[in-house]
C-alpha cells in the first residue's frame, strides 16, 4: 500500500478522530446516533489545542468539521453508513480498522482516491496530500448540518414535552398526511393496546387494516412488549410500533419471527416522516408540529 507522507495537523487529527470513532462504534454493537458518537468522541478522545479551536468563518470546532469532512468519504467508500442521524459500521469498515489507525487511515485514502478516480464526475472531494484548505471551503456543508441537527433537537424537545394522547394525536397526523384514514384514535383511559386503527379508505373495505401502538417514553420498548402486540394483529393486520425511546435489540430480533409485517418507528424516524409529509397534511394538523422552510445560499465562493 503506497505510503502516506508526513501527515498535516488536520491529517493527524482525521487519522485520530476516525480510528476512535470506529473504536466507539464497536463497542456499541457497530450503530449510534451522530450526536451521541460525537458526545462520546469528546469526552474519551484527548484532543490538542490546535484540534480544539475553531474556523475563523464559520466558528465550529475544528475537529468536529474535520471528521465530519473525513465521515462523507467513509460513506461513499463503504466503510460507514449514515441514515437517520445514526452512523452504522460496515464489516469492510471492521475490517479495515484490525491493523490500527495508521493502517486504518491509509486505506480510507487508498480507497477513496481509487473511488475519486472512477466516479470523478459525482466526486465532492479530493484527498490529495494537502487539503486542509478545502476542508475550510467546503465548511459551509458542517454549518448547514449542525443547523439541521440543531432543528432537530428543538423538534424532539418539543415532542418530549407533549403527553402521551397528545402524541398519539401527532401519529394520527401523520397517518392522515400519508393518505390514510383514522377512524379511531384511543379516547383517554383504559389502555386497550390499540392506540390508532387506520385504513387506506374512508370505510375500511381495502385490506389491509392498520394496527397502531404507541409508546411515549424515554425507556426503550422490549421484547415482551412487541410479542403483546404481536398477538393483537389477525391475518390481514400490519402493524405500527411508535416508541419514542426506541427499541430493545431483543425487540427488533422478535419482530423477524411475526407472521404479519411490523414496522418500527423511532423519534428520528417519527421526525424524518413528519418532514417528508409535512406539505400533505391539513392546515389544522400541522400545527400539532409546525415547521418553517429555511433556504441556504448555495454558490461556491
Amino acid at each position: 500500500m503506497k505510503e502516506i507522507k508526513k501527515l498535516s495537523p488536520t491529517r493527524t487529527s482525521a487519522s485520530k478522530t476516525m480510528f476512535a470513532a470506529f473504536q466507539i462504534l464497536q463497542e456499541n454493537g457497530n450503530e449510534m446516533p451522530v450526536k451521541e458518537l460525537l458526545k462520546v468522541m469528546n469526552e474519551n478522545v484527548e484532543f490538542n489545542e490546535y484540534e480544539k479551536g475553531f474556523f475563523e468563518k464559520s466558528g465550529v470546532i475544528r475537529w468536529k468539521t474535520i471528521f465530519s469532512f473525513y465521515t462523507i468519504n467513509c460513506v461513499k467508500i463503504g466503510y460507514l453508513i449514515k441514515k437517520n442521524r445514526i452512523f452504522y459500521l460496515t464489516k469492510e469498515g471492521i475490517d479495515a480498522a484490525k491493523n490500527g489507525e495508521k493502517e486504518l487511515f491509509k486505506k480510507i485514502i487508498t480507497e477513496y482516491n481509487k473511488w475519486y478516480k472512477e466516479n470523478k464526475l459525482s466526486a465532492d472531494f479530493n484527498l490529495d496530500e494537502d487539503n486542509d484548505k478545502e476542508i475550510e471551503n467546503k465548511e459551509k456543508l458542517f454549518i448547514i448540518e449542525e443547523l439541521q441537527e440543531k432543528a432537530v433537537e428543538f423538534m424532539i424537545n418539543y415532542i418530549d414535552k407533549k403527553s402521551g394522547y397528545e402524541f398519539q394525536d401527532l401519529v394520527a397526523a401523520l397517518l392522515r398526511g400519508m393518505g390514510y384514514f383514522t377512524p379511531f384514535v384511543a379516547p383517554k383511559g383504559k389502555d386497550g393496546g390499540v392506540d390508532i386503527i387506520a385504513y387506506k379508505d374512508p370505510l375500511g373495505t381495502t385490506t389491509p387494516r392498520i394496527k397502531v401502538q404507541i409508546k411515549h417514553r424515554n425507556s426503550s420498548t422490549s421484547a415482551p412488549e412487541i410479542r403483546q402486540f404481536m398477538g393483537l394483529l389477525r391475518n390481514d393486520d400490519v402493524g405500527i410500533f411508535v416508541s419514542t425511546g426506541g427499541f430493545t435489540s431483543d425487540a427488533k430480533r422478535d419482530i423477524k419471527s411475526s407472521n404479519n409485517h411490523i414496522e418500527l418507528i423511532d423519534q428520528n424516524r417519527f421526525i424524518e416522516l413528519w418532514q417528508d409529509f409535512y406539505s400533505k397534511q391539513t392546515e389544522q394538523d400541522k400545527k400539532l408540529l409546525p415547521l418553517k422552510q429555511v433556504f441556504f445560499l448555495d454558490i461556491d465562493e
